[in-house]
C-alpha cells in the first residue's frame, strides 16, 4: 500500500534501481527473499503500467526491474509469463527486445520444470516473434512430456514443425500421438494430419520424377503409369485413402479430385 501511495518525480524513477544485484539483494533480505520478490514485481508493474503507450519509452529498468525480480523469487511464474509478454511486444506497447523475453522465460524453466505453461510461453516466443520453427517445436514438445500438460501441447509441436519444413519431426509426433491419445476426436485430427504429410511427400517424390521423365522425353509425363511404364517407378502410387495421383499440365503431382486427403497449404508445406 505505501508503494502504491508513493508519487515518484522522474529523479526518483532513476534511482529506484540503484541496487541492481538480485543475488546481492537476496543475501541481504534475510531469508525474506519471496517477499522482496512480491514488492519488486509490483515495481515492474508500475513502472511498465506507468509508460506504456508513451511514443518513444524505450523501457531502460523494465529487464533489470524482471531481472531482480526473479532472482529473489525463481518461482514467481506470474513475472516470467508477464514479463516476457512486456519485453516482447513491439515499441512502444512494449520494449521490443525479445532476446530478452526468451532470456527469462528460459530462466523460468530451468527454476520451474513442471510448468508446461513456461514452455508453451517459449514455445510461443520462438514462433511468433523469432520464426525459429524448430525451437518453437521443440519446446512445446519438452511441455507436452511435463505431467498434466494439455494435448494440445503435442499437437502444436507438431504444427509448427510442418511450418518450419520438418518432415521427420512432424511425422513422428502426429505418430507418437496417433498412437498414445485414447481421444477418439484427437486420434481422428493425428491421422488426417498424417495422411496429409505423407501424400505431400508422395506428390514432392513424383514432382522430381516428372522432371527426370521431361529430360528424357521432351514432355512431362501425362500419368503415373507412364513413370510406371519408362522404369522410374516400380508400381502404380496411390495416395493414403487409395486414389492414384494425377499430373498437371505443369507437370506437378496432384490428388485425384476424389481423393478426401487435403494437402498443406502452399506457405505450410514442409520441404524434404
Amino acid at each position: 500500500m505505501r508503494i502504491e501511495a508513493e508519487t515518484r518525480t522522474v529523479a526518483r524513477q532513476r534511482e529506484e534501481l540503484m541496487l541492481r544485484s538480485g543475488p546481492v539483494l537476496k543475501r541481504l533480505s534475510l531469508g525474506y527473499d519471496s517477499l522482496l520478490g512480491d514488492i519488486y514485481w509490483t515495481r515492474t508493474v508500475q513502472y511498465f503500467g506507468g509508460r506504456v503507450g508513451n511514443p518513444g519509452e524505450k523501457f531502460e529498468l523494465l529487464w533489470p526491474l524482471l531481472d531482480v525480480t526473479t532472482t529473489l523469487d525463481p518461482k514467481l511464474i506470474i513475472a516470467y509469463r508477464f514479463g516476457a509478454i512486456f519485453l516482447s511486444e513491439p515499441m512502444p506497447t512494449g520494449a521490443d527486445r525479445t532476446d530478452l523475453a526468451e532470456e527469462l522465460v528460459k530462466r523460468g524453466v530451468a527454476a520451474n520444470p513442471n510448468s508446461w505453461e513456461l514452455s508453451s510461453d517459449l514455445g510461443f516466443l520462438y514462433y511468433w516473434h523469432l520464426k525459429d520453427y524448430e525451437k518453437a517445436s521443440a519446446a512445446y514438445l519438452q511441455g507436452s512430456k511435463i505431467p498434466d500438460a494439455p494435448t494440445w501441447m503435442k499437437m502444436m509441436a507438431a504444427q509448427v514443425a510442418e511450418k518450419g519444413n520438418s518432415f521427420s519431426n512432424s511425422l513422428a509426433i502426429w505418430s507418437e500421438l496417433y498412437d498414445s491419445t485414447q481421444d477418439a476426436k484427437v486420434k481422428k485430427n493425428a491421422l488426417l494430419h498424417l495422411q496429409s504429410l505423407r501424400a505431400l511427400q508422395d506428390t514432392l517424390e513424383l514432382d522430381k520424377l516428372a522432371q527426370q521423365y521431361r529430360q528424357q522425353n521432351g514432355r512431362y509425363p501425362a500419368s503415373t503409369k507412364e513413370l510406371y511404364e519408362h522404369g522410374l517407378l516400380q508400381g502404380i502410387p496411390r495416395d493414403p485413402a487409395g486414389f492414384p495421383y494425377t499430373f498437371g499440365t505443369d507437370g506437378k503431382a496432384e490428388l485425384d479430385p476424389n481423393s478426401p486427403i487435403i494437402l498443406p497449404k502452399p506457405s505450410e508445406s514442409p520441404a524434404q
